[in-house]
C-alpha cells in the first residue's frame, strides 16, 4: 500500500517553494535545516521523482513541483477563507440571517431594519423572502428561516410568536381632495365616496365591510387587489379613497398620498415567529432589536 502524505511534508514543501531554501523554511516552521531536508526526502521518496534539483547548494524546483504546487495553493488559499470566516463568525463580523415575511411589510417594515441591522452587523448576508399565507407559515413550520414576520394572531406549528407592533388601519387619500381638512375620518366621510378596496378574501378587507355595513354607508366600489402597494399607487392617481395598513400608508407617504386617522379601530398586528427547533442564530437578537427599534418609530410617526 502507498504511505499516505503527510500534511506536514506539504506544509515542508510550501515552505520550501515560498522562501527557496531550506534554513528559511527551517525558520517559517520553527523547525532546524536538517529536520526539514529529511522531511523532503521523504515526500519525494513517497511520490516517486524528485521535487528540486540541488546545484550548489541551491534548490531548484522541477517542473512537476512547480505543478504541484500551484495546486497546493488553491488549497491554501481556501483553507485560509475558512479561516478568515471562522474568526469572522467569532467576532460578529460575518454570518448569514435568513428572514421570512408577508410581501407588504418585506416593503414597508423590512428595508430600515435592514439597513439599521447591517450597519450594527457588517459583513452579515442577509435574505429575505417575501411569501403570502399559508405558505408562509408552512415554510415557518418546517423551520427553513431563522425569524419570519406575519400578521396571524398564532404562531404556526413548531414556532412561538412575540409581539411586534400594534396599530390601527389609516385612511389614504389623494392629494387635495376635500377630506384632508380633517384630522380624523369618520366612516359617514365615505359616503358616496370612490373606494379602493384589497381583495374580498381580506380579512381587513372583510372587517371594513362590516364597519361601512353596519353604518349604512355605501361607498363606489370601484377598484379590488390583493396588493396594500397597489392600493396605494391608486389612491395617488386620485382613483379612490382607501383604508390600509399603517406600515404600507406611511412607507408610500407623500405629496400624491396623504395619511389621516380613522374614527374606528381596527387593529392591525405585526407579530415576530420564530422556530423552535432550528439551531439558534446569534444575529436573531440584533435583527429582532431592529426590528423593535423601527416598530417604535412607525408608532411615533402614527402619534405624532
Amino acid at each position: 500500500m502507498t504511505e499516505p502524505i503527510s500534511h506536514r511534508l506539504i506544509d515542508v514543501f510550501r515552505a520550501v517553494m515560498n522562501t527557496g531554501n531550506l534554513t528559511e523554511a527551517a525558520r517559517l516552521l520553527h523547525s532546524s535545516q536538517p529536520t526539514l531536508s529529511r522531511e523532503l526526502a521523504r515526500l519525494e521518496q513517497i511520490l516517486g521523482y524528485a521535487l528540486f534539483s540541488r546545484t550548489k547548494g541551491r534548490l531548484q524546483p522541477t517542473a512537476r513541483a512547480l505543478t504541484l504546487f500551484s495546486e497546493v495553493q488553491r488549497s491554501y488559499q481556501g483553507l485560509d477563507q475558512v479561516i478568515d470566516t471562522a474568526r469572522q463568525l467569532g467576532r460578529g463580523e460575518q454570518g448569514q440571517l435568513s428572514i421570512l415575511s408577508l410581501p407588504a411589510l418585506t416593503h414597508a417594515l423590512l428595508p430600515a431594519v435592514s439597513a439599521r441591522f447591517l450597519a450594527e452587523c457588517p459583513g452579515v448576508q442577509l435574505s429575505i423572502t417575501p411569501q403570502e399565507s399559508p405558505l408562509l407559515e408552512a415554510w415557518l413550520t418546517g423551520q427553513r428561516f431563522d425569524l419570519g414576520l406575519t400578521e396571524h394572531h398564532e404562531a404556526p406549528p413548531g414556532t412561538s410568536l412575540q409581539p411586534l407592533l400594534l396599530a390601527d388601519e389609516v385612511c389614504v387619500l389623494p392629494a387635495g381632495h376635500a377630506l384632508l381638512a380633517k384630522s380624523v375620518l369618520t366612516p359617514a366621510d365615505f359616503t358616496d365616496q370612490p373606494f379602493v378596496s384589497l381583495s374580498g378574501h381580506d380579512p381587513y378587507r372583510l372587517l371594513l365591510d362590516q364597519v361601512f355595513a353596519e353604518r349604512g354607508v355605501e361607498r363606489q366600489l370601484l377598484v379590488e387587489t390583493h396588493s396594500a402597494v397597489a392600493v396605494c399607487a391608486m389612491v395617488g392617481e386620485g382613483v379612490g379613497l382607501s383604508i390600509i395598513n399603517p406600515l404600507t400608508a406611511l412607507a408610500l407617504a407623500g405629496d400624491r398620498l396623504h395619511v389621516r386617522r380613522f374614527s374606528v379601530s381596527i387593529p392591525y398586528r405585526v407579530g415576530m415567529v420564530l422556530p423552535r427547533y432550528r439551531p439558534a442564530n446569534d444575529l436573531r437578537l440584533h435583527f429582532s432589536v431592529a426590528l423593535q427599534y423601527s416598530a417604535n418609530e412607525v408608532l411615533k410617526r402614527l402619534n405624532g
